[in-house]
């Protein structure tokens, strides 16, 4: 019996530790700061200032604020975030590169799967796959003939490597089982301007990007890549590709929340909980779907779903990237 009450005692020190964190945190005088790994003013920025404006009244009211770590395809700031003391201070909104860096970033030095403590899946972006305003095709199925009468001669464009543009063309070669010239911009607005203007032919990027060009008929929309057709104004009559043919065809861009490994789990709950609260604030959902975003409501609010989710991206995008040869240094 001693024995058991021996063995039994560090596991009752832990929990009074963590019992204790949960209470004293977030501590009043103490500052939460979401690191984004991207430049300021992008959508990913725009998701993090979004949502640490909503975290602050289920916080308590402390100060969250949000710290731009650019560069090496999202590494830099994600590793800053591995390295951080796991007191829940220090925290990583990340998007799809979550799952795309193990096998897109060579020698990163962090483990995406065991560095991090996943606290919930926050939004989802859909994709449109468009086309220079004088490309002869007005519709999907003219554009596929299109494609196959003129393998070798396609320019797709895209924001850079590993950008969301990027991996939702891949994903378009992969399906259609065609390659064609990829053209990295350093970012999507000078991507966007040589497709207005004929330079490149095609780019499939997210709507926040590409929703006010299909408005003003600057380009020719062929389809959404979800699996549903969207119900804005804007996108409404577009098919989706998984309608148009291609079997199991869905990009989404989403956003999650982690912390560095080893947080307290009192401290994730109070994170996660928070993060939930937040994601049903009606400013918070007007601001996202004002970005073209779908903020989550499923299950992979949950932690366990959250990190289950991102392993399967892991598998869907490891071999398309491999397959591809490139790499973001």
């Amino acid at each position: 019996m001693k024995k058991l009450i021996l063995s039994l005692a560090p596991l009752a020190v832990l929990a009074a530790v963590s019992a204790a964190h949960a209470q004293d945190y977030p501590a009043k005088d103490k500052v939460v700061t979401i690191v984004v790994p991207f430049s300021a003013g992008g959508p990913t920025d725009r998701v993090a200032r979004d949502l640490a404006e909503a975290m602050r009244k289920p916080m308590g009211g402390v100060s969250v604020v949000v710290d731009n770590a650019a560069g090496a395809g999202g590494s830099i700031g994600a590793n800053k975030v591995a390295k951080a003391n796991p007191d829940g201070y220090t925290l990583l909104l990340h998007h799809i590169g979550m799952a795309t860096m193990p096998t897109l970033v060579r020698n990163i030095p962090f483990k995406v799967d065991s560095d991090f403590e996943y606290l919930g899946l926050i939004n989802e972006v859909p994709m449109t796959l468009i086309g220079r305003p004088t490309l002869p095709a007005g519709n999907y199925k003219a554009l596929t003939k299109w494609i196959g009468e003129n393998k070798g001669k396609i320019n797709l464009g895209n924001a850079g490597v590993g950008s969301a543009s990027h991996l939702c063309g891949l994903l378009f070669q992969n399906a259609l089982k065609t390659d064609m010239t990829p053209v990295p911009y350093k970012g999507t607005g000078p991507a966007m301007t040589d497709l207005i203007g004929g330079q490149i032919d095609l780019m499939c990027d997210q709507t926040t990007n590409t929703t006010s060009q299909i408005e003003a008929k600057k380009v020719q929309a062929y389809a959404v890549t979800t699996t549903k057709r969207l119900g804005t104004p804007a996108l409404k009559d577009l098919p989706t590709l998984q309608e148009s043919g291609l079997a199991n065809f869905q990009v989404t861009i989403w956003h999650g929340l982690y912390a560095p490994k080893g947080t307290p789990a009192a401290v994730q709950k109070k994170l996660s909980d928070s993060l939930k609260i937040a994601l049903k604030d009606p400013e918070f959902i007007k601001k996202q779907e004002g970005l073209g975003a779908v903020v989550v409501t499923d299950k992979r609010m949950e932690p366990a779903e959250h990190k289950k989710f991102v392993a399967a991206e892991i598998t869907k995008w490891s071999p398309i990237i491999k397959a591809a040869g490139v790499y973001a240094d």
